[in-house]
C-alpha cells in the first residue's frame, strides 16, 4: 500500500497526533510500502512531523477548501507518488479530496477518517460531500460518531469503527515524584485533580469547576489544576472569582511535559460532555491515574465503569463529586481501576494495535477495489 495523510489543519489536537502516530506504527510495523504525509505549510503537524524526522512530510499553501488549484496539484502529486489511498483527516482535507475526484480525475481512492460528534447533515452541501460516491469508506473514532453520521450518510455500510490511540513507550513514568507540589507551592498533605483540555464549549470546565465547589464544601484536602488553554479560559477564571475558588483552582496554561505532569495527578476529572473518545484518558491509564469521567459520547467505550474507572452523569457536579470522593477515599479501589485500566489500553488503544486495525480497514478498500 501506498498511502497519502492528508490534513488541512493548523492547529493541535488529538486526531492531529493520531496521523502522527499511525505513521509511526505503519513506518515501524512495515505495514505500508511507502507513506506520505500532505499538510499545510505552517501547520503544528508539519512542525511536529520534522521534528520527529519523517522524511515523506508534503507541505503546501491553499486558500481554502474550494482552492481548485490546489485540488489539482493533489490529483497530479497522488499520481506522482502512484498512491493508491488518499487518508483524508480534516474537513477541508475531505472536501478537497471530493474536488481533486470529482473535477480532475483523482485515480486514488479516498478514504475518510471522522472523530467529532457532531451533524454534518446542516446544509446541503457538507450533506452532498459525506455522501459522495468516490468516498470508499468513512472510519470514525467511537461508535458515537458512526450513529451521528447516520442523519447524513445515506449508505451506513461505509462507516465502521477504529478506536482511538496512545502511545505508552511516550508515558514512562508512572509514580509521582512531587513535580507540581514544588512547582505550585502545594502541601504535600493535598491531593492533585487535574485536567488536561482546551477551554471549549464541549470540554464542559463550567461543571468541573462547580464540581471543584462542592469537593471544597465537603472539606476535601486537594488542589486542583487545569492544563490548557482556549477561547473560554477568561469565562471559567471569572467562574473561579464568582465561586471564592482562587486559592483552590491553577490554572497551568498549556504544557509540553504532559508526560512528565499526569502522572502526579492523584486523579483525573473528565467534565467533557460530547467527547468522541477523549484520547487524554488513554494517556491517564498509561500513567497510572484513575479516572473520573462523564458518561458521554464514546467516553463509555473507553471507560468501564466501575472496573477502570467511574462515570458520572453528564453536567451534574453533585455526581462527579460523589464519584471524586468515593475513589480518592478507597486505596484498593484505585489500585484496581489503575490495574485494569492499563490493561484495557494494552489490549485496545496502543499504537500497534490501533494501527494494525486501521490498516485492516484501509486494505479492505484496495481489496474491493481489486475484484
Amino acid at each position: 500500500m501506498r498511502l497519502i495523510q492528508f490534513t488541512a489543519a493548523d492547529g493541535w489536537r488529538g486526531h492531529e497526533q493520531k496521523i502522527i502516530y499511525l505513521y509511526e506504527a505503519f513506518r515501524d510495523m512495515n505495514l505500508v510500502e511507502d507513506q506520505w504525509i500532505v499538510c499545510r505549510n505552517d501547520s503544528m503537524v508539519k512542525k511536529v512531523a520534522l521534528e520527529r524526522g519523517f522524511k515523506n512530510v508534503l507541505s503546501f499553501d491553499f486558500k481554502s477548501e474550494y482552492d481548485l488549484v490546489f485540488a489539482k496539484k493533489l490529483r497530479d502529486l497522488s499520481h506522482e507518488l502512484n498512491a493508491d489511498i488518499i487518508f483524508m483527516h480534516s474537513s477541508k482535507a475531505h472536501t478537497l479530496g471530493v474536488w481533486a475526484k470529482l473535477l480532475f480525475g483523482l485515480k486514488s481512492s479516498l478514504v475518510l477518517c471522522r472523530t467529532m460528534i457532531e451533524r454534518v447533515d446542516t446544509n446541503f452541501f457538507r450533506k452532498w460531500k459525506y455522501n459522495y460516491s468516490g468516498i470508499e469508506k468513512i472510519i470514525c473514532v467511537s461508535q458515537p460518531v458512526v450513529d451521528i453520521l447516520k442523519y447524513a450518510v445515506k449508505d451506513v455500510s461505509k462507516m465502521c469503527v477504529v478506536g482511538s490511540v496512545t502511545d505508552i513507550n511516550k508515558f514512562q513514568k508512572q509514580h509521582k515524584t512531587g513535580l507540581l507540589h514544588a512547582e505550585f507551592n502545594i502541601p504535600s498533605d493535598y491531593k492533585i485533580i487535574g485536567n488536561i483540555a482546551a477551554f471549549a464549549g464541549f470540554k464542559d470546565h463550567i461543571t468541573w469547576i462547580r464540581t471543584v465547589a462542592e469537593l471544597k464544601k465537603r472539606g476535601l484536602k486537594a488542589k486542583y489544576i487545569l492544563v490548557g488553554e482556549g477561547p473560554l479560559e477568561g469565562q471559567i477564571r471569572d467562574l473561579v472569582k464568582e465561586l471564592d475558588l482562587i486559592d483552590d483552582v491553577i490554572f497551568a496554561g498549556f504544557r509540553k511535559d504532559i508526560p512528565e505532569i499526569l502522572p502526579e495527578f492523584d486523579l483525573f476529572l473528565f467534565t467533557s460532555n460530547n467527547e468522541p473518545t477523549g484520547g487524554v484518558l488513554l494517556e491517564s491509564y498509561a500513567c497510572h491515574v484513575p479516572i473520573v469521567a462523564a458518561k458521554a459520547g464514546g467516553i463509555p467505550e473507553v471507560v468501564v465503569d466501575g472496573k477502570t474507572g467511574f462515570l458520572a452523569e453528564v453536567g451534574n457536579p453533585i455526581s462527579f463529586a460523589d464519584k471524586v470522593e468515593e475513589l480518592l477515599s478507597n486505596k484498593e479501589l484505585q489500585n484496581e481501576f489503575v490495574k485494569n485500566g492499563y490493561q484495557y489500553l494494552v489490549n485496545n488503544f496502543t499504537k500497534e494495535v490501533i494501527a494494525k486495525k486501521m490498516f485492516a480497514e484501509l486494505n479492505d478498500v484496495l481489496i474491493k477495489k481489486q475484484k
